[in-house]
């Protein structure tokens, strides 16, 4: 299937074996990353929100004093 063009859709995505049947796309795996990590922090209550965000800028200010 190489000579029409579709050996490297085979051997990257479906039957290449390697990410357990799954895409071996560093870009598309990055985009699911996001994607996982914006509807996590849109599925947190309020307060886990807060607290994040209070933690955060407690960090910036320790990283400010510490450099």
């Amino acid at each position: 299937m190489v000579e029409y063009g579709n050996g490297v859709g085979e051997v990257a995505g479906r039957s290449g074996g390697g990410g357990g049947g799954g895409s071996m796309d560093v870009g598309a795996s990055i985009g699911q990353a996001v994607s996982d990590t914006v509807h996590t922090i849109s599925a947190l209550p309020p307060g886990a929100l807060a607290l994040g965000f209070v933690l955060i800028v407690v960090g910036f200010f320790l990283l400010k004093r510490a450099f």
